[in-house]
């Protein structure tokens, strides 16, 4: 690839790749973390398995927010019974304060882990300073900083050099598939699969592709409605790129 096509590819690279990152969240990499430790290199397949899913599933909310010109939440109310909005839209709060419980938790012990603050202090900041973002900061400001952001999960590549791996077993358990027929192996599987395809995601990317239009000047729905194949296509190298690097 020249350097010029890198750059564009960078470039056009967004919330496919944001909805990516959003999934290495902490209450995920404690859940990858306890597999790990529980059984060893057994549910590596699971990584390989769920990427194809993922994609599907990111596409799939990626073309209904460009294409509809309405986030998730805003096409159930237009073409489904309310009662299946309500539901949807109740259990999407629930999971979402429990995992941003979560998220915090783990960004306030990180921190206290490497400065001389205590976690509490961390834990007091940092919804101030998401909703001081939120609040005055434009879109394309917050994206652009969540874009950068995702470099730091190149730090778990390192981590991976750094852990001293065996590589032959890490190849062979990634490609061939292996099991344990113990409760605790498939709630691992379960557990594994529930935090890799997160249905808040799905909220998330038909949301952002919907902001990247309105920042573009698309305010009605009516103007955001529909695709062309280019943008489609542009979409989806964004989410394949985003799900391989989660």
């Amino acid at each position: 690839m020249k350097a010029s096509g890198l750059r564009r590819f960078l470039r056009d690279l967004g919330p496919g790749l944001i909805s990516g990152a959003a999934d290495d969240d902490p209450s995920g990499i404690a859940t990858f973390s306890v597999a790990g430790a529980s059984f060893g290199y057994l549910p590596l397949w699971t990584a390989l398995f769920s990427i194809p899913l993922m994609i599907a599933a990111q596409t799939m909310s990626a073309r209904l927010g460009m294409v509809s010109g309405r986030g998730l939440a805003a096409a159930i109310r237009a073409n489904l019974p309310r009662w299946v909005l309500w539901g949807a839209c109740s259990l999407l709060v629930v999971a979402n304060v429990i995992n941003i419980g979560a998220d915090l938790a783990g960004m306030a012990e990180s921190s206290a882990m490497v400065t001389p603050i205590r976690a509490a202090v961390w834990m007091a900041f940092y919804p101030l300073l998401i909703i001081v973002l939120l609040a005055w900061s434009r879109y394309c400001v917050i994206a652009s900083v969540l874009k950068w952001l995702t470099l730091v999960l190149f730090s778990y590549v390192f981590t991976a050099f750094l852990a001293h791996a065996d590589w032959s077993a890490v190849l062979r358990y990634t490609l061939l598939p292996r099991f344990e027929f113990s409760r605790h192996y498939l709630a691992a599987l379960v557990a594994i699969l529930g935090t890799s395809i997160s249905p808040y995601l799905f909220f998330w990317q038909a949301s952002q592709e919907v902001e990247e239009e309105r920042s573009q000047g698309k305010i009605t729905v009516q103007s955001r409605q529909g695709a062309t194949a280019a943008e489609l296509s542009k979409s989806r190298k964004d989410v394949v790129t985003g799900m391989i690097f989660s």
